[in-house]
């Protein structure tokens, strides 16, 4: 054996040679990924080691160099290796014996591989009926023609950072706590006063409950208001985040056809327990329900106790006339639930929304609520209650109803003018998509040919639940596509009409 001196130990020297293949395949290549160069040298070497052991890439009772020698192969300072070796030693994953070395104290022992289900996963039926709806998924990039997505390339984004640093500037820490799951409050006072000014909602802020989406406040009416069985009413076609969020919740769909004057109620239908409405721009069509038919759905909510869902999805976008004020202003027995949402109006990861509810209702979605995610992003509520109480919100819509009009516009001229052999594009007085109507039978196809040309069209016939009742069509997002990406996209699918 050929000993050296070493700070006045003795080793072997031939160590060197058997430790460093394990330094090069373990510690070398763990040390060197980039995602740990955002800390210091010592925690990248206690991480590194952390992960060798963990990984079983190091043993129990495994000996490494020494701190001299690990800082030679690492490149790094030994008072860096030997700081490392202490903290690990104090963290129990390794022992150092004086003049024998540095060795792995810990067994770590692995979890046995998972071996593949037999048979079906073992889910609750509430759970396989989440999973067999397919969920809910908006699409992540304004590709045309994918359809709901805001023009972001307008948004005023430097007046938001302005607005997000004065917040921290004057309230900091208090917007980094926990916050009230009914929503912070300075916004639900600037939502109940902008909802009563533009849309003649009757409520106060204490009625104004802020979630992190329109979709999480459907599955909150589903779960509290909705039991196993219960009939809904569903505009045919109808939104699908809607359905699918009372499938979970076990109930039972009465799909009402839907015309030129918005969802015709049907008495031959069984007494629902709620009624799902996207009165001011009918999901998908763009139609508007009626006064008549409006008057008729609310007395039969009284009459029978039923429940009326309000989805005020988009209605700020209306170009056409002047819209209809909310039927939740025409309540007059709090049967009305009013719902909408901040993602088309200023950006889709702001994640706020809003529901509207009866004072009766408060407490119980307010408790709700803290089962899902406790509340909302504070300091975002916050940033969004100034930049409508300064008046930011209502320039930025007006802006917004200008543009997206003569994107509407002239997507109608395209259709019109290059599709017109088989898109049939249906009237409506707002909104950020279009519908157009294709063939019967044809819409599995033509959505193939146009994606094959690289473009999206997103189909109608899955909004429907009659299989009688099926149209084919396309729902067209126009909002924020320029006039030249509308021009190209329909050029695209002109291609098709030409064979």
């Amino acid at each position: 054996m050929t000993s050296v001196p070493d700070f006045g130990l003795i080793f072997n020297a031939n160590f060197i040679t058997l430790i460093r293949p394990i330094m090069h395949q373990v510690l070398l290549t763990l040390f060197q990924q980039p995602e740990n160069t955002a800390v210091t040298l010592r925690e990248r070497v206690c991480s590194t080691l952390r992960r060798a052991i963990h990984s079983g890439a190091l043993s129990a009772g495994q000996r490494l160099p020494s701190s001299r020698i690990l800082a030679t192969d690492l490149k790094i300072s030994r008072v860096t290796a030997e700081a490392a070796y202490a903290q690990l030693e104090a963290e129990g994953y390794l022992q150092r014996r004086v003049g024998q070395g540095t060795f792995v104290a810990v067994r770590i022992i692995k979890p046995a591989p998972l071996r593949k289900t037999v048979g079906q996963l073992r889910l609750s039926q509430r759970g396989d009926a989440i999973v067999q709806t397919g969920g809910c998924r908006d699409p992540q990039q304004p590709l045309p023609f994918a359809a709901g997505s805001p023009e972001l390339r307008v948004f005023p984004l430097k007046l938001w950072k302005h607005l997000t640093a004065q917040q921290l500037r004057v309230r900091g820490e208090k917007l980094l706590r926990y916050g009230d799951p009914q929503g912070y409050l300075p916004l639900r006072e600037a939502i109940a006063g902008y909802l009563g000014q533009t849309r003649g909602v009757n409520c106060d802020a204490q009625q104004v409950i802020v979630l992190t989406s329109s979709q999480q406040a459907l599955q909150l009416i589903a779960t509290l208001l909705l039991d196993h069985g219960d009939n809904v009413w569903l505009e045919e076609p109808g939104y699908l985040g809607a359905r699918n969020a009372f499938i979970s919740a076990g109930a039972k769909l009465n799909p009402v056809s839907v015309d030129e004057a918005g969802l015709r109620p049907d008495n031959t239908l069984p007494v629902p327990r709620l009624i799902y409405l996207t009165p001011a721009h009918h999901y998908p069509t763009g139609v508007a329900l009626n006064l008549e038919r409006r008057l008729t759905l609310l007395e039969m909510a009284r009459r029978e106790q039923a429940w009326i869902i309000e989805d005020d999805y988009d209605s700020e976008f209306h170009y056409d006339g002047q819209p209809m004020p909310a039927m939740q202003s025409q309540d007059r027995h709090g049967n009305v639930l009013y719902l909408g949402t901040f993602s088309k109006t200023l950006f889709p990861s702001l994640r706020l929304a809003y529901l509207i509810v009866p004072p009766a209702l408060v407490p119980a979605f307010t408790t709700a609520r803290t089962l899902y995610d406790g509340h909302s992003a504070q300091l975002m509520q916050a940033v969004t209650a100034e930049f409508i109480q300064q008046g930011h919100f209502a320039a930025h819509i007006r802006y917004l109803r200008q543009l997206y009009r003569s994107r509407r516009d002239w997507l109608l001229t395209q259709v019109e003018q290059h599709l017109k052999t088989f898109a049939t594009p249906q009237p409506a007085g707002g909104g950020l998509q279009l519908a157009v109507w294709l063939p019967p039978g044809q819409e599995a196809t033509l959505t193939r040919q146009a994606r094959q040309l690289g473009v999206i069209t997103p189909g109608l016939a899955a909004q429907f639940i009659t299989p009688q009742a099926r149209r084919d069509g396309w729902l067209l997002g126009f909002s924020a596509l320029t006039p030249g990406e509308i021009s190209a996209a329909v050029e695209q699918l002109s291609k098709i009409a030409r064979g």
